[in-house]
Parts: structure tokens; C-alpha cells; sequence
């Protein structure tokens, strides 16, 4: 009896040890398809998606923050209704307006409405040696703080590090600088 004890023990700690080398690495990534298509619909590097993700929620797509962002990419409720009237869709337009917590827990839908916004905002500062950065700056703290923070600069000459080093809230400094250093290291499994 103590043998066979012993060897259900040793099959228990190997299957521990396996899913503790491959879990996490299958929960960072079982969304780079979703990521992957909606990247390509809105011209964005799935990389950066992807990272934003990782720093937003850590792939939670129940996560609700605490200025009521909902779902992986931390979409608010008026983005995803400004997203709805954009598509012209009613179906669309009516869920956004009734359940807007089951449309932005949705992980496809919640990736496609922040990819939606992300490229919004990206147009802003396409082409700008700072674009990056200064997307993700107005993704956290709003495109007026990105005004704010390069209003004496000339935006077509600034580059990326002196536009983080002008931001000036010390959360949204960390969250850019923390997205941009995960999104050059960053490796999708195909």
C-alpha cells in the first residue's frame, strides 16, 4: 500500500511541475489568434496588442478596473458604444446599450473594440517619431494629457524618450515605459 501511495504521489508532483512549466505560457498566449485577426483589421502590430494586454490584465478578460474599464483591453463602456454607432450595426448598438459588460467580457469582441480604439487614437500621431509612445499615453490617460504634455515641443522632432520623460503622472509613465519594453522583447507563439 505504501508503494502504490507513494507512486500516485510521484504521477501528482509531475503533473504539478508540468502544468507550472506550461500554464503560463498557454494563459499568455491563448489569445494571439484573436489578437493576431484584429491586429491585422486595424493595422496594428499584434505585438503591441498583445502587450498592451499583458500589462492592462494579464489576459483576466473579467477584469473590470476601477474607473470601470471592462475585459482584456480594459475598454470603457462609452468607447464600446462609440464603437457600436460607428458600425452602423443595430444589432450591435443595442447590445452595447443593454449589456455592455457581456459585450466587453467577450474576448473577441473586447480585442476588436480596443484594437478599434487604439488605431483611433494611433491616427493622432502617425508618422511622429514619438507615435508610440504618445498612443499609449492617450490610451491610459487620455489623448488631453498627451496634448498637455507636448504642448512647448515641436511633436515632428520630439522622440520617444523625451515625450515619456514629459509625462507627467507617474502611473502612466510607468504603464508606457513598462508596454514599450514588453512589446520590443516580445515573442507571439504561432
Amino acid at each position: 500500500m505504501h508503494r502504490y501511495a507513494l507512486s500516485i504521489l510521484f504521477v501528482l508532483i509531475s503533473i504539478a511541475a508540468s502544468g507550472a512549466i506550461y500554464f503560463p505560457s498557454y494563459w499568455i498566449h491563448r489569445y494571439d489568434t484573436l489578437i493576431e485577426r484584429q491586429a491585422r483589421v486595424y493595422r496594428l502590430d499584434e505585438k503591441l496588442v498583445w502587450s498592451i494586454i499583458y500589462e492592462e490584465t494579464y489576459f483576466r478578460a473579467w477584469k473590470v478596473g476601477s474607473a470601470g474599464e471592462i475585459g482584456l483591453m480594459q475598454v470603457t463602456p462609452a468607447v464600446a458604444r462609440e464603437w457600436a454607432r460607428e458600425t452602423g450595426l443595430k444589432e450591435l448598438e443595442r447590445q452595447a446599450a443593454d449589456d455592455v459588460i457581456a459585450l466587453l467580457t467577450d474576448p473577441e469582441r473586447n480585442i476588436q473594440v480596443g484594437c478599434w480604439y487604439l488605431e483611433k487614437i494611433r491616427e493622432r500621431y502617425r508618422g511622429l517619431p514619438a507615435e508610440t509612445a504618445m498612443t499609449l499615453s492617450a490610451y491610459n490617460a487620455g489623448p488631453s494629457r498627451v496634448n498637455e504634455w507636448s504642448a512647448d515641443a515641436d511633436t515632428s522632432i520630439l522622440s520617444e524618450a523625451d515625450f515619456v520623460s514629459r509625462i507627467a503622472i507617474p502611473s502612466t509613465r510607468s504603464y508606457v515605459t513598462s508596454i514599450l519594453e514588453r512589446y520590443r522583447t516580445a515573442q507571439l507563439v504561432r
